[in-house]
């Protein structure tokens, strides 16, 4: 399994980026939004990658995190969600903005993907509301950058292992800790992602102390 492809970009594209290892191009299919974030020709990158094998197809997907990857396997397993298609609902939302979708159960936004149709949307809302809290509580466990890089103008080799990096603070992190604060109190994961990401949605970029302190708000028995 090939989990991460450091090297040099060769050539761009909306769609995948040819990455030279060691003198041998990858193509890994990436998102719009993923490729508009890359370097330019001639630079180094990195990407998680998640291999897709069929009998007569093999496909590299990448990802720029972990977390990104994750939510890719997650959407892949719902009947009828490609690789493919699934790219492009992360490409279209984010994350976060799927994240927020599935806790909510919104499937209208899903359907801003291309690809994905009403009953499409609906069935990946309904099959994944439950299982995204998990997902979602992976934010602060999971690295966010992609590790060293190897230099522009030197031969790529594979880097010694080294300590992990702690990962900068990020909203991935900051609902992770809300899940699992929520969940310290009693409440079920599927009601706490649907009170976080509600939360989230009215104040972006909240932190964990402040999307607690919302979300319990919106928790709490109405009169």
């Amino acid at each position: 399994m090939i989990g991460r492809i450091a090297g040099i970009i060769l050539h761009r594209a909306q769609d995948h980026v040819l990455i030279d290892v060691r003198g041998v191009g990858y193509i890994v299919h990436v998102s719009e939004r993923t490729a508009a974030g890359l370097p330019p020709v001639g630079q180094a990158t990195a990407l998680y990658t998640e291999l897709l094998v069929r009998e007569d197809l093999l496909q590299l997907f990448g990802f720029p995190t972990l977390l990104e990857k994750e939510w890719h396997r997650l959407l892949t397993s719902v009947q009828g969600v490609g690789a493919k298609v699934a790219q492009a609902i992360l490409g279209t939302l984010g994350p976060e903005g799927l994240s927020r979708a599935l806790a909510l159960g919104d499937w209208s936004a899903l359907r801003k993907a291309p690809g994905v149709g009403p009953k499409l949307a609906q069935r990946i809302a309904m099959e994944l509301k439950d299982k995204a809290p998990a997902v979602m509580a992976l934010g602060g466990a999971l690295t966010v950058d992609p590790g060293p890089l190897p230099a522009p103008d030197a031969e790529v080799i594979e880097a010694p292992a080294t300590p992990a990096r702690p990962a900068a603070p990020s909203s991935a992190a900051a609902t992770a800790d809300a899940l699992s604060a929520l969940a310290n109190l009693g409440y079920a994961p599927s009601e706490a992602a649907g009170a976080v990401a509600q939360a989230q949605a009215a104040e972006p970029g909240a932190g964990a102390a402040a999307l607690i302190r919302a979300a319990l708000r919106l928790l709490a028995p109405k009169e």
